[in-house]
């Protein structure tokens, strides 16, 4: 979903000339895709176990990728910014925190017009009565919304809350940034993602383009809305995995695209999965039969 976002940008520049940075572990899969898939080249992985460095040096996929050792509060002030369109993805797997936020205000601050921000966020509910106080702990009593309790917390209402959080910060920052700035040349912040999905337990993945006011022309011509996982409000895109056989998705990817999956010729597969596979089918992981003697 991701690439598809990302192939659109190209009315800002050449997608290849973005920088991709990331949080990219030993498997580096994010990397991986966005250069098999968007020839990008200008990579950048920050990696905060610093003992691990000749393990992340090891699994290492390509050379275009530059490994950066630290918190992503301390390397992200070190990069150049300048003229340079970047897509940074600060996949954390911790929840929302001021030093998330940190982060989401530099990149917010320095970024170049036509770049991309996503943040992801463990978005799991909090023991019941430490719901808020855990929250205002995390990110600062200020910036937790005043209408927030720990009921409207759970389910995937901690998901929301950062979610708003976070698009708060990047508001506030942006404010801070237009100040200096003329009539016209305003930086704005259009949300893209609102991904709700469960890996292990909830996580929330939210961003979107960064862009000043003389680009927006630009960014009608990207045409994201006219993809269905676009958006740009409070409402999520809910990821759901279905749950099928190598052989029951061979089945399935025969018939389709089609206009109502409920229809699909596969009636031992139940409705939820062959629903939610049709919604995803493009997007889903490619698996291989494989057999070991």
């Amino acid at each position: 979903m991701f690439c598809e976002v990302f192939r659109r940008l190209v009315e800002f520049g050449r997608v290849d000339t973005y920088r991709y940075i990331g949080f990219g572990s030993t498997f580096f899969s994010d990397f991986s895709l966005f250069h098999k898939s968007l020839k990008i080249t200008n990579n950048v992985s920050i990696e905060r176990e610093i003992g691990d460095k000749e393990r992340f040096e090891f699994n290492l996929p390509y050379s275009c990728i530059e490994l950066k050792f630290g918190e992503s509060n301390e390397i992200l002030p070190k990069l150049p910014w300048d003229d340079v369109r970047t897509i940074i993805w600060l996949d954390y797997d911790s929840p929302v925190s001021q030093s998330v936020l940190t982060d989401v205000a530099f990149v917010c601050a320095n970024a170049s017009g036509g770049s991309v921000l996503v943040v992801t966020v463990d978005a799991k509910p909090d023991h019941y009565d430490k719901r808020i106080q855990s929250l205002k702990e995390r990110v600062g009593e200020q910036k937790v919304p005043r209408d927030l309790s720990d009921a409207k917390l759970g389910g995937w209402g901690t998901a929301d809350a950062s979610r708003r959080i976070i698009s708060n910060e990047i508001e506030a920052t942006l404010n801070s940034r237009n100040g200096v700035r003329g009539p016209g040349n305003k930086f704005e912040y259009k949300q893209l993602f609102n991904f709700h999905y469960a890996d292990g337990h909830k996580m929330l993945t939210v961003g979107g383009i960064l862009y000043d006011e003389g680009q927006e022309d630009l960014l009608a011509k990207c045409g994201f809305e006219n993809l269905e996982f676009i958006k740009t409000g409070k409402e999520p895109y809910l990821i759901e995995v279905p749950s099928l056989t190598l052989k029951e998705i061979r089945h399935l990817d025969k018939r389709l695209p089609c206009c109502d999956p409920r229809d699909l010729d596969a009636s031992w597969i139940p409705e939820r999965d062959r629903v939610c596979y049709a919604k995803i089918y493009r997007y889903f992981p490619a698996f291989v039969d494989a057999e070991i003697g």
